[in-house]
């Protein structure tokens, strides 16, 4: 990812506002085949090394590649962990996921990088960036284990295929995914102690209590309590019901983290389905949750991550600086996204 990540800026021949571009079409891209919180952990210190090599403050970038990697993410079922609970709880497969919501986060993705001139034009204002600058860039020794990188891109297009045709397979994504990390661990003969040892254990445990309170709200009747208040507060419209899911989702994602919220909606959906279509409510929770969680600082996991890493770096990145640019972003998404939905499905 170093050596991608140099190359776009050489592509971008000294210009901040190319560079940015460069650097989120990437994220973006990369983010919707793999998973947006990877992604940033990656892209996030090559972008603080980057700028720092340039010269230039990093955080315009940083803000901007956590608005990609959601926008990105929110065109896959791997993408972004909203859409992953999404998928597993309906059974949709990652080409329906795709062929439905990639269209609407390509156009929402081209908008961001129109959109990010005016947001970021005064960060942006800086004497050009001398080429021999970037020249000093030294791509010789960022690849340190050919033969790994090898074996890697090997199991990493196994694995996207396995996504791709898992419908067909019967197999579930996360079974594809574990499938490929275990073949990588004995192709390459990796410690399995040094993997077990970077697994986020605390993450995995979150999400069992978490999946055990949501199943009691459903068990207690306050899931079906509350799909039936949305019922009633849209007189059981499907169109007046998804507009409502997606700025909602987007509100709540923005306040409480998109995937505590999510794993919450999901049973109330299912409980709204029986009486409506629920294919486009799938797609209007997705779309709320994965583009509402650009709204804050605390809306998705990437934001964190990304927020963490620039405080270690010395370049600490606030809750209301990331709102004026999040907020504006967001707003321009929902609207799109509303728009899409509408003219789809409705």
């Amino acid at each position: 990812f170093q050596w991608i990540a140099i190359q776009s800026v050489r592509l971008g021949k000294g210009n901040p506002y190319r560079i940015m571009v460069i650097l989120v079409l990437v994220t973006a891209v990369t983010s919707a085949l793999l998973d947006n919180v990877t992604i940033v952990i990656l892209m996030a210190p090559v972008t603080l090394f980057i700028t720092a090599s340039l010269g230039i403050s990093p955080v315009p970038f940083l803000i901007a590649l956590i608005l990609a990697s959601n926008i990105g993410g929110t065109a896959t079922l791997v993408g972004d962990p909203p859409n992953i609970l999404i998928g597993s709880a309906a059974g949709i497969d990652f080409v329906t996921f795709a062929a439905n919501l990639a269209p609407i986060s390509l156009l929402i993705l081209i908008a961001f990088i129109g959109l990010s001139w005016f947001l970021f034009k005064k960060d942006l204002q800086v004497a050009k960036i001398d080429p021999l600058s970037i020249e000093a860039l030294d791509t010789s020794e960022l690849i340190t284990n050919e033969p790994l990188l090898r074996k890697s891109l090997v199991v990493m297009a196994g694995v996207i295929l396995g996504f791709l045709f898992h419908g067909a397979l019967h197999l579930q994504p996360a079974t594809i995914a574990l499938a490929g990390a275990t073949v990588l661990i004995l192709w390459a003969r990796i410690d399995p102690d040094h993997v077990l040892r970077e697994i986020e254990w605390t993450s995995l445990f979150f999400f069992i209590g978490l999946f055990i309170v949501v199943e009691a709200l459903v068990e207690v009747g306050i899931i079906e309590v509350v799909a039936q208040a949305a019922l009633r507060l849209t007189d059981g419209n499907l169109q007046m019901t998804s507009m409502l899911l997606i700025w909602l989702s987007a509100v709540a994602s923005g306040v409480v983290d998109n995937i505590p919220y999510t794993a919450t909606m999901i049973p109330v959906v299912e409980n709204l389905g029986q009486a409506m279509p629920v294919g486009p409510l799938w797609w209007s929770l997705a779309l709320g949750a994965c583009l509402g969680g650009n709204a804050t600082l605390v809306g998705a996991a990437a934001n964190v991550v990304v927020a963490n890493l620039a405080e270690k770096s010395g370049q600490p990145m606030s809750f209301g600086l990331f709102l004026r640019y999040g907020v504006i972003t967001t707003f321009l998404s929902l609207v799109l996204a509303s728009l899409y939905v509408w003219v789809r499905y409705l």
